[in-house]
């Protein structure tokens, strides 16, 4: 961890010298450390970059910058007030660079802090709404984001082709001896794989495009202002080029859960279709207008892809024996994996009815 003195040469770096500069911690970061940062009269935050996880930081500033660049026209296009809320603002290094990176091999950037806003862990059907507004209006703003698709900054990250493809490994290889306490998971995950293999199928057929997708829509990567009205969409490390429907997948897993990520009674799992419902009314509001046929009659089925690719991702890990994901007790991975497949159940037990809900968001 950087001391004081280290950390007041870094925010140097990008702002002007200030003797009574403050830095303290800001947020809990599973991937990057924040800071908040008051200086001359200004509130900024700054990030060290996780280049375990981001490996090309240059790639990676270069596709926040032409985001939020692309966001920001969009905004003063709309006439919009109060923009520098409304959007990330980078602010670049001494050298004009997007980061800088220390004596230490680590790499960090500032951008400006966005006051009198608030993010939620937990959700509401209205909260939901607002939430798919702001997901789907992102989507929407980006959806002619001129120039080349942006950089793949985690390879493969939605692909299910290619989790399979580790998990089938990690099954063969066996290394933590785990699999025969585990096999009819297994058999599960193998009952299931060829459909949810389809997206990439239907992208090989030129039936599904890729977009500029956020490939993180948890709801407290929204900031609301006071009286929750949405302000912007921030934490843009993974936004690149991915399916629409593994977006609203995602959220869908992580926002209308009944029960916890990692909950160990099995009974308190399932989805929660007034949220459901909320999201994709609002997403649909704003992405309607340029989603195809097909990405929306995809869109409930994201819900069961994204589940059972974590469902994937968390087993694979467990096999391995837990080298990935923290794990706060031996069983944790198994534990996350069954939680995620009880989900996974639960959508496909309603699939025909969020199938409903999203064609009658989307006027069909």
């Amino acid at each position: 961890m950087n001391n004081h003195s280290e950390l007041k040469e870094i925010v140097f770096q990008f702002v002007e010298q200030d003797n009574n500069v403050q830095i303290m911690p800001l947020g809990k970061g599973h991937i990057n450390d924040s800071y908040k940062v008051i200086s001359n009269g200004k509130e900024y935050v700054l990030q060290r970059i996780n280049h375990h996880i981001f490996k090309n930081v240059d790639q990676l500033q270069d596709n926040i910058f032409r985001v939020t660049s692309h966001i920001r026209a969009k905004l003063e296009a709309r006439g919009e007030t109060d923009i520098e809320r409304k959007v990330l603002s980078l602010l670049p290094a001494r050298d004009e660079k997007l980061y800088y990176k220390d004596g230490n091999g680590d790499y960090w950037r500032v951008m400006d802090f966005i006051g009198g806003s608030k993010s939620y862990d937990e959700i509401n059907p209205e909260l939901a709404y607002r939430a798919g507004m702001a997901f789907g209006d992102f989507q929407q703003m980006l959806a002619d984001l001129p120039g080349d698709p942006l950089f793949e900054t985690i390879p493969n990250f939605h692909n299910m082709e290619a989790r399979l493809e580790t998990f089938r490994a990690s099954v063969k290889n066996n290394r933590a001896g785990r699999l025969n306490e585990v096999a009819d998971l297994v058999s599960e995950i193998e009952l299931r794989a060829d459909e949810m293999c389809k997206a990439e199928r239907l992208h090989r057929e030129g039936m599904l495009p890729k977009r500029t997708n956020h490939c993180d829509t948890k709801v407290n990567n929204i900031l609301f202002d006071e009286e929750d009205r949405v302000l912007c969409v921030v934490d843009l490390d993974t936004v690149m080029p991915g399916y629409v429907l593994s977006d609203f997948g995602d959220f869908i897993r992580t926002g209308a859960n009944t029960g916890a990520e990692d909950d160990k009674e099995l009974g308190r799992v399932s989805v929660d279709l007034a949220i459901f419902e909320g999201y994709a009314k609002g997403y649909l509001q704003k992405a309607g207008s340029f989603l195809t046929k097909m990405e929306i009659e995809n869109l409930a089925f994201g819900a069961k892809l994204l589940t059972y690719m974590q469902t994937v991702r968390f087993f694979t890990d467990y096999i391995d024996g837990d080298t990935y994901y923290k794990i706060a007790y031996p069983e944790h991975n198994l534990v996350r994996t069954k939680a995620q497949f009880k989900l996974l159940q639960s959508l496909e037990e309603h699939f025909e009815e969020m199938q409903r809900i999203v064609l009658q968001a989307a006027g069909c």
